[in-house]
């Protein structure tokens, strides 16, 4: 949902109205930005996943500040993870005495209620970041604190960071569709995880991972699904499990695993024929790409799943095609 485009202001009022949708939506209770209000440009979407909710702010550089002694009361209980979109410029992170740089490889964590916090960049920049009671993660927040500067050391990170950008990508569908509470657990199995992979005591490190093992699979298959040597051996070893008990936790979890990698695949060839930017690649290049080398394989499956061919599919999702679309993009600010 978007809740600001400040192009779509008055110069005047731009600011204002950009400080009252960050302090009404985030908490934010401080803003600094780094252009006068001709050049100002700032974008926010919000969308809510039961008890998360998924911010998506991108425009010309500010400095975004929360403090804990001025954070409203509804959402002092709040934990915020905040990433930095690739290709979108670095982010300055810095919470409870901590200092990171975000360039689209790391995230940010902070309590509300234990931490002041901000985060900013310079120049055009894109932040992905969602917010959810600290009740819903089951952690003490001391655990919350300690896992601040050590996110960097897990290699959950880049897992829960492939998770936040995929659900942002359909987040309008997701949302508000029956896939919104298993997404918003499956992101909080994924955030507890991580937390306690660099925080947690060993006992809490041992409850968690049982409990997470799917989840954490299912991350993995996402993050890798177009390689084409992810196999079951590799997954079950990238968890330390072995191949029998990997089959098992899917089978316990309602799905076959080559099944369901067969079946994001082609979900993924599928809406990659139909995308416009892509129309001057060939239907065996991007079958390749999404772990099909057998074009023969490729079309048959296609079809078994989605009634038509490929190249009937192409030709009725693109009908008005006539030559490559480059994504749209927005121009350089002045």
């Amino acid at each position: 949902m978007l809740v600001l485009d400040t192009d779509d202001l008055p110069e005047s009022d731009r600011y204002e109205a950009l400080y009252a949708a960050v302090a009404r939506e985030g908490g934010i209770s401080a803003l600094e930005e780094g252009e006068p209000a001709s050049r100002l440009w700032k974008r926010i979407e919000i969308w809510t996943f039961g008890p998360l909710t998924l911010f998506d702010t991108q425009g010309t550089g500010a400095r975004f500040v929360r403090s804990v002694r001025t954070t409203r009361r509804e959402l002092a209980a709040n934990v915020s993870v905040m990433t930095q979109a690739p290709g979108h410029g670095t982010a300055r992170f810095g919470a409870d005495n901590h200092q990171r740089l975000l360039a689209g490889d790391g995230i940010g964590l902070v309590p509300h209620m234990a931490a002041s916090h901000e985060y900013g960049w310079d120049g055009l920049g894109r932040s992905l970041a969602f917010t959810v009671d600290l009740a819903h993660l089951g952690l003490p927040v001391d655990t919350v604190l300690d896992a601040i500067p050590l996110l960097g050391h897990s290699p959950l990170e880049p897992l829960l960071l492939h998770h936040i950008r995929a659900l942002h990508r359909d987040a309008d569908r997701y949302s508000t569709g029956p896939e919104a509470g298993p997404l918003a657990d499956a992101t909080l199995h994924l955030t507890r995880a991580l937390i306690v992979s660099v925080a947690g005591d060993d006992r809490t490190r041992r409850e968690v991972a049982h409990e997470t093992l799917l989840p954490r699979v299912l991350a993995y298959l996402r993050t890798h699904l177009t390689d084409p040597a992810l196999t079951p051996r590799r997954v079950a070893h990238a968890h330390g499990i072995s191949v029998r008990t990997l089959y098992r936790l899917c089978e316990e979890g309602g799905f076959s695993l080559e099944k369901w990698i067969i079946r994001r695949r082609l979900d993924g060839a599928r809406a990659d024929l139909a995308a416009p930017h892509l129309a001057h690649r060939t239907i065996e290049s991007i079958a390749r790409a999404w772990g099909f080398p057998n074009p023969a394989h490729f079309s048959r499956r296609f079809h078994q799943t989605f009634g038509a061919t490929p190249t009937q599919w192409r030709r009725h999702a693109t009908p008005a095609r006539s030559a490559p679309d480059a994504p749209p993009e927005r121009p350089a600010r002045p």
